[in-house]
C-alpha cells in the first residue's frame, strides 16, 4: 500500500470488520498516543519556526556575539544523563516491575530540575556581563529559546509527577507502568530534540 493510501485510511469506518476487508490497512492506535504524537509534532514545528526566524534575523549587521557561559556545558552533560535515566525507565516499564521504573524516573526528574537551575544561573551570569534582553536581538533570541525550553521541561515534569504518583496506587500500578514507559520514552525524545535545538542555537551565537 502506498504512503498516500495509508494516510487516507479511515479506520473508524471499518469498526468490527476484519483488517484489510476493504483492501485498506486498519490502523490500531490508542487515542492517547495519537494525541501525544500530534502534540509533539506541533511542538517540534513551533521550535523549528523559531529557529528559522532566528537564522533570518542573524543575517542583519546589528547581530552581536553572545558570551558562552561555561555552565551551559555542564548543563549539557546533566541533560544527557537525564535522557539516559528516562530511557532506562522506559526499558524497565516493559518488565512490568513498577519499582524498577520509579527510580530512574526520579533520577531523570531531579536531573531535569538541576538543568533548569543551571539555566537560571547562566542567565544571571549573562546579565552580570551586560548581555541584557533588550540590548541586542541575539540576546533576546537566546533568552526566548532557553525560556521556552525551560517551560517545555517543566510541563514534562508535571506529567511525569502525575504518572509517578499514580504508580503509588496499588490498583493502578500495571496501567501506570505502561503509561510511564510511554511518558519516559517520549520525554527522553523531547529532551534530546530540545537539547539539540538549544545547543545549535548556542553554537550559532558563538560563531556570529
Amino acid at each position: 500500500m502506498s504512503l498516500l493510501k495509508k494516510v487516507m485510511v479511515k479506520p473508524w469506518e471499518h469498526t468490527g470488520e476484519p483488517e484489510g476487508a476493504h483492501g485498506d490497512m486498519v490502523i490500531h492506535q490508542a487515542p492517547a498516543k495519537t494525541g501525544l504524537f500530534v502534540f509533539l509534532s506541533v511542538l517540534s514545528s513551533f521550535f523549528m519556526l523559531i529557529m528559522i526566524s532566528y537564522y533570518t534575523r542573524s543575517l542583519f549587521p546589528d547581530w552581536e556575539m553572545l558570551s558562552d557561559p561555561r555552565i551551559l556545558w555542564v548543563n549539557t552533560l546533566v541533560l544527557v544523563f537525564a535522557s539516559v535515566a528516562m530511557q532506562l525507565a522506559s526499558s524497565a516499564s516493559k518488565t512490568g516491575d513498577y519499582s524498577r521504573v520509579k527510580r530512574p524516573m526520579i533520577v531523570g526528574g531531579l536531573l531535569t530540575l538541576i538543568f533548569i537551575g543551571g539555566q537560571l544561573m547562566a542567565w544571571e551570569q549573562l546579565v552580570e556581563q551586560g548581555f541584557y534582553l533588550q540590548a541586542n536581538p541575539s540576546f533576546a533570541f537566546y533568552y526566548l529559546l532557553t525560556g521556552l525550553h525551560a517551560l517545555h521541561l517543566l510541563g514534562g515534569l508535571w506529567f511525569l509527577a502525575r504518572v509517578w504518583l499514580g504508580m503509588g496506587k496499588e490498583e493502578g500500578q500495571e496501567r501506570a507502568c505502561r503509561v510511564a514507559g510511554t511518558m519516559a520514552d517520549r520525554k527522553s525524545t523531547r529532551l534530546n530534540s530540545s537539547h539539540q535545538i538549544i545547543s545549535y542555537a548556542v553554537f550559532c551565537l558563538k560563531k556570529k
